[in-house]
């Protein structure tokens, strides 16, 4: 007998990865010269894309809790990495590769080593080995660590049982911080994006146990956060872009996000909760991971030869299939053996073997627990 599932989650994952590859390839890579193929029809649309990372954490918050619920550091941990590392060190050896044989400045030895820690991007790494991301992509991973970091200091503490106060204080502080506008500790406690991984984590408590005062409060604070911090950085978007936004749009989509991780988290989404999207919710890491760099250098060698809808169309078909044998013939694969070493690791270390579930299946909790879908 087949067990519940989130599957909403997946459509929802897919559709950010879709949007922001469309953002990247219909307007940021021109805009940012970073291609040369322009693609004025869809660009008016495709720039506000973008957003499609705010909905990648929103949704982050939801399954990491999710992961993290039972209180099991090992669990954390270890399906944390074996979900991370497979996908991303296959991407970023193909995207350094494919800039190293055709980018007029490829990437040094160093800098990939750097990348392929999935570290380059923090204070202690750029003090070590000072290097860009060879993907621009790699940002929001950053921030993602620092989530889990905070859930993992949670853990060690045994104190998931008061993750509902921690969220709380965590949006208080940061809103504290965003009236004082203080700079100290901004970067630990995630303050610009902070909203949509205490909402994202509130919404699942909210699955998990139902409605209560505290979680409806914390979650429309965090929207409201969510609104205040959009609009502030609109204007550095119009910057780095060159472009205008409108911040209806901007607001309209970020409520959007809330309303359905909502209704999600109530189990009201009936259809689409039913259908089966796991095949395209398993895609979106690789194919986030792998499409920018190396799309940006097909569109500069083979545009304008080829015709533009050909080719920007023609390329999503391309990543996306990448996605898929890197998901099904490397990150499957790869992630169990991990998995396997790691415990042994850790058993080795002295640390007592507890099962965990399946590191690529971020709603494996759901199984035991779900009820029927609205």
């Amino acid at each position: 007998m087949s067990k519940p599932r989130a599957n909403e989650i997946d459509l929802l994952r897919f559709l950010a990865a879709l949007a922001v590859v469309v953002f990247h390839y219909a307007f940021r890579g021109h805009a940012a010269r970073a291609s040369t193929m322009p693609y004025p029809l869809l660009e008016d649309v495709a720039k506000y894309g973008c957003y499609g990372v705010e909905l990648f954490f929103l949704i982050s918050g939801f399954v990491i809790l999710m992961s993290a619920h039972s209180g099991n550091l090992r669990h954390f941990i270890i399906s944390r990495v074996v979900r991370l590392y497979p996908a991303f060190w296959v991407c970023c050896s193909l995207t350094a590769l494919t800039l190293f044989l055709f980018a007029p400045r490829p990437p040094t030895l160093v800098q990939y080593v750097a990348n392929m820690t999935m570290l380059s991007g923090f204070g202690f790494m750029q003090k070590i080995a000072p290097v860009a991301h060879i993907d621009g992509s790699y940002w929001s991973l950053v921030v993602e660590i620092r989530f889990y970091a905070l859930v993992a200091i949670l853990l060690l503490l045994r104190r998931m049982r008061q993750v509902e106060s921690f969220l709380a204080g965590w949006l208080a502080t940061v809103v504290l911080y965003e009236l004082a506008q203080v700079d100290h500790l901004r970067d630990v406690l995630i303050v610009d994006y902070a909203s949509y991984f205490i909402a994202g984590a509130m919404m699942y408590q909210v699955w998990r146990h139902g409605l209560s005062r505290l979680r409806v409060g914390v979650i429309a604070g965090s929207w409201g956060l969510s609104l205040y911090e959009t609009w502030i950085h609109v204007s550095k978007l119009e910057a780095a872009s060159h472009t205008a936004i409108d911040r209806g749009i901007v607001l309209t989509l970020i409520t959007a996000f809330f309303v359905a991780m909502f209704l999600v988290a109530v189990k009201k989404t009936g259809w689409i909760g039913r259908r089966n999207w796991m095949m395209y919710g398993a895609l979106t890491y690789p194919l986030y991971l792998v499409h920018e760099a190396i799309g940006f250098v097909i569109f500069n060698h083979l545009y304008p030869g080829v015709n533009p809808h050909v080719l920007l169309w023609g390329t999503v078909v391309v990543m996306i299939t990448v996605a898929h044998a890197i998901n099904v013939h490397i990150e499957n694969p790869v992630a169990h053996v991990l998995k396997a070493q790691l415990n042994r690791w850790w058993d080795r270390a002295g640390a007592l073997h507890i099962p965990v579930a399946d590191p690529l299946d971020d709603s494996s909790e759901l199984h035991s627990q779900r009820g029927p879908k609205g």
